[in-house]
Order: structure tokens, then sequence, then C-alpha cells
């Protein structure tokens, strides 16, 4: 291993400006991942050259691949960087925003168009005034382990980084909303308000603009069955429309 850790990474100082690539050269040490690079670059924001530069951007909160926040695209793979262990990749280390959202600023991206996305398909169970109605419907200790790899989802971006559907030009949510919807209609309680969600991806951005590419389930750091939810959501949808064609 090299006593030094060379780091390129893809820098836009207003969301509004041309990115850049600055290179960065750091002492190796042993067990870093690439949160705790960038941590060391913003201590000395100097590049290569020697110059002082502004400090690198990049958003954190967990480190420990739950909340999906440090999401970006290493060495052109979209992954978290708190996960990301230097001893275990290739450089130049490579580090860029992820391309599908807003720039902020560096390798930071404005997740925004996510959360309004699962208030479209209205990804949630509404509970208020039921607190006092006793305890909600049984459910199977495998019907719970089933929604449980689908409640794992964080919101991180990575199915939406390599689907060749979604664009920062269309209305399409993505399989990480169409997984929820399936998530929240196999609960059930969450089953009361079905149709709401079928309804909401029935619409344009739904579940009939996926390609079926795939990409997404490769890519999901938690190895949610994207795929399938999406299959899913395909046969209930089918299924609401022609409720709503005879009225039942």
């Amino acid at each position: 291993m090299a006593n030094t850790i060379e780091v390129h990474i893809k820098r836009q100082l207003e969301p509004d400006t041309a990115p850049y690539w600055e290179h960065f050269s750091l002492p190796y040490k042993k067990n870093m991942n690439v949160i705790s690079v960038l941590m060391e670059i913003q201590r000395k924001p100097q590049n290569s050259a020697g110059q002082r530069v502004p400090a690198v951007t990049w958003d954190q909160n967990c480190l420990e691949e739950v909340c999906g926040s440090c999401t970006m695209v290493i060495n052109g793979k979209v992954r978290q960087a708190c996960s990301a262990l230097v001893d275990k990749l290739e450089q130049p280390l490579r580090l860029e925003p992820m391309t599908k959202f807003p720039t902020v600023r560096d390798l930071q991206v404005d997740r925004q168009r996510m959360f309004n996305d699962l208030k479209k398909v209205n990804a949630w169970v509404p509970i208020d005034g039921t607190h006092d109605l006793g305890p909600g419907p049984r459910q199977s200790g495998d019907a719970a382990l089933k929604r449980y790899a689908l409640s794992t989802c964080m919101t991180c971006g990575c199915c939406l980084e390599v689907c060749p559907q979604y664009s920062p030009d269309n209305n399409f949510v993505g399989a990480f909303a169409l997984s929820q919807v399936r998530l929240m209609n196999d609960h059930p309680t969450g089953a009361l308000n079905k149709a709401d969600r079928l309804h909401a991806i029935m619409d344009e951005g739904g579940v009939a603009d996926c390609g079926n590419a795939q990409n997404c389930v490769k890519a999901c750091p938690k190895e949610i069955p994207l795929t399938e939810s999406i299959a899913a959501m395909g046969r209930a949808t089918t299924v609401q429309g022609i409720k709503d064609i005879f009225g039942k």
C-alpha cells in the first residue's frame, strides 16, 4: 500500500457554475473510509499543487449505512461513502456527486424530489385518531419478515442514479417509491388506503413508466427486491384498473 492516498474530486462551488476536477493527496492511514478521507481534506483544504482551496462539502449523518445521506459516485459506482473502505478501492479515488439530482455544492445534491414523490404516492400509514381503537390487526411472522426487507429502504437514491428511465426531465417516481407503495399496501392497516396509492402510481410517472432495466435491484445497498416490488405493483394496478371500470 502506498504511503499516500490520491483523491480526485469533481467539484462545483455553486449550483449554476461549471463543475471541475480537483486533485488532493493525503497520508495513508489504515482502515480509512471515504468519509474519513474527506474529513482529512476538510481539516487542511489544500490541493495536490499546494494551493489553499475552499473546503470540500458533502452530506453525512449516521456513518453506518442507514441514513443514505452520504451517497455519491465513487470510482464510477454509486454507493455510500461511509461503507466504502479505502483499502478496497483503486486509486486515485474518484468522487463525484450523483447525476440525477441538482448539485448543491461539490458532493452535495438535493434529493428533495425523492421525498416529494413519497408524498405523491402516500407512502405512509395514516394513524391519526386511531390511538384509542385498541390493538391493530395481527400480522404473521412470515408477512412481517417479508415487509421488513422493504422497510430497510433509506431513500439513498442509488436505484435512481442507475435507472435509465429516471431523469430530471420527467416525473417517474422510480423503484424506491414503487417499493414503498408495496410495503404500505401490504400492511394490514395501510391496506385501508390501498386504492389511493395504486391510483397515484397509475398516473404519469408511475409503474407504467418503468422500462424494466433492472439496474435498480443490482445497485440497492440493502438488497431490497425492487424488481419484485415493481412487478407486484404492475399486477396490483391492473387489478385496480379493472375494479375501477366495473365499479367494484
